[in-house]
């Protein structure tokens, strides 16, 4: 099964953030609970953990990207 991964709106007003660094490549194995990617906002760099255990098989963006809030960012593909 395919689970999308999103940009998460970080605070009431983020309209978008900037994918500062990509810790997971395609193809790479995830863990629930990995970093993703990191992302920086106005105020913060937050770190974007797995919420599935899969492997990484689409990443739709680069390091130095502005990302809209819930646009998709990656794809993992689980056993589920």
């Amino acid at each position: 099964m395919i689970k999308l991964i999103k940009m998460p709106k970080l605070s009431a007003n983020m309209e978008s953030g900037l994918l500062v660094t990509l810790c997971k490549q395609n193809g790479d194995d995830v863990q629930k609970g990995d970093v993703l990617f990191e992302v920086e906002t106005e105020k913060v760099v937050s770190e974007i953990e797995s919420e599935e255990d899969g492997k990484l098989v689409k990443l739709y963006f680069k390091e130095g990207d502005n990302v809209k809030a819930d646009e998709i960012i990656a794809e993992i593909e689980t056993a589920e």
